[in-house]
């Protein structure tokens, strides 16, 4: 009876280990905005293991910028959801209005929440995330990025066809500019803002000092988000309507190669092994892109899926947060 029972548990022990095993590689958090729940994905094995319900309907996440949190926006519950990035634990809930699109500056000061439906820029203290000052700005404040100094962040509002530029030191809006139809993705690039135009099938190429576009770049239908590859040496642009992700020359901005991306792609999230994880707003999952041979990989997680957060660090266990 003794033997048996010792044979049990050492079975149990190694079904353990290999599962621990296949679940160490990595995970990939999907925000699944019309679920109103988080899909992890295992990076090995590329299947959801599991899903973590929140309130109403989330979408962007921002890193803390010493690592520690990972701040996921809850726009219609009005909170920040802090889970522990490398588990995806709840440690706590922030009360936040309308949190669409987030993110630190470079210098590590402010926390710039984007309220969309609320026509709302707010500045946080990055630390104790207090509200230090909010900016009405119409209409739909989008998608934003800094300087790299951290002096100021640039906003995209979709609703008017507009770019704002924030002075983050004297808390002013320095410009609001037209830039084109229905802007979204902003992205600082070699000295200039590049915003996305979805109802311009491309991307403006802005002048940081005062909002003036000095040429447009086409890509594909419904140019949606732009995203600088971690060696800085390709631009890719999510084009959501077409269906398509392009690969451009960074310092050039000339087309490299389009990819058939089906479903809307929207996030992209960088992978260790050089795979493009890219979610698909429009098809309840979530892409996996190899450059080399153009092969893409799509895997099943909630409905309308949008940001996403990849961590090879993190192990997916699917009896977390239970």
């Amino acid at each position: 009876m003794i033997g048996a029972i010792r044979g049990l548990l050492a079975g149990c022990l190694l079904a353990a280990l290999i599962a621990g095993k296949a679940l160490a590689g990595g995970a990939v958090l999907v925000i699944n905005s019309g679920d109103a729940s988080l899909s992890v994905v295992d990076l090995t094995q590329r299947r959801e293991v599991r899903r973590i319900p929140v309130l109403r309907e989330p979408h962007h996440w921002a890193l803390t910028p010493d690592g520690r949190d990972l701040l996921v926006g809850d726009t219609v519950g009005n909170v920040l959801f802090d889970l522990d990035p490398d588990s995806f634990a709840l440690r706590r809930q922030v009360p936040c209005a309308d949190p669409y699109q987030l993110g630190f500056s470079p210098d590590g000061k402010y926390l710039t929440v984007n309220g969309l439906a609320r026509n709302q820029v707010d500045i946080y203290d990055a630390v104790s995330l207090k509200l230090v000052k909010r900016f009405p700005l119409r209409t739909m404040p989008s998608h934003l990025a800094y300087s790299p100094d951290g002096a100021r962040v640039f906003v995209s509002l979709q609703g008017t066809g507009r770019l704002a530029a924030i002075d983050l030191r004297a808390m002013r809006v320095d410009w609001d500019v037209k830039v084109g139809r229905v802007p979204a993705g902003v992205l600082w690039l070699n000295g200039r803002v590049l915003v996305a135009l979805m109802g311009e099938d491309g991307f403006a190429v802005v002048d940081p000092a005062d909002g003036r576009t000095e040429r447009m770049v086409k890509t594909g239908k419904g140019a949606h988000q732009l995203f600088l590859s971690p060696d800085g040496h390709t631009l890719w642009v999510n084009n959501r309507v077409a269906g398509t992700t392009t690969a451009m020359d960074a310092a050039s901005l000339t087309p490299r190669r389009t990819y058939q991306v089906p479903g809307g792609p929207d996030d992209i999230a960088f992978a260790p092994d050089g795979k493009l994880w890219l979610t698909q707003r429009f098809a309840r999952g979530v892409a996996v892109l190899d450059p080399a041979s153009g092969e893409v990989q799509s895997i099943p997680v909630g409905r309308s899926p949008h940001g996403l957060f990849l961590n090879p660090r993190a192990v997916p266990s699917p009896l977390a947060n239970r």
